[in-house]
């Protein structure tokens, strides 16, 4: 599975970077991004992000990455096949 951020609706609230640590992490400008082990899915940090930069999540994260979704007040995560 993998998942992403549209950073155009995030307000930065952080609930996905406590819910689910290993897949989501806030940056400096206090927007979430996703992530794939040490490799963070944004343009500041010279890779693609939103829709573009869609990070693989192990199938044991898929309970704590749909909380993070359900939780998210931004609306912003989406988890794609």
């Amino acid at each position: 599975m993998k998942v992403w951020i549209d950073q155009d609706l995030c307000t930065g609230d952080g609930l996905c970077e406590e819910i689910a640590p290993d897949v989501f992490t806030l940056l400096d400008d206090g927007l979430a991004y996703v992530r794939e082990k040490d490799k963070i899915f944004a343009a500041a940090k010279g890779n693609a992000q939103g829709a573009e930069g869609m990070a693989n999540f192990a199938d044991n994260l898929m309970d704590a990455v749909i909380e993070s979704a359900e939780e998210c007040p931004g609306e912003c995560i989406f988890i794609e096949p």
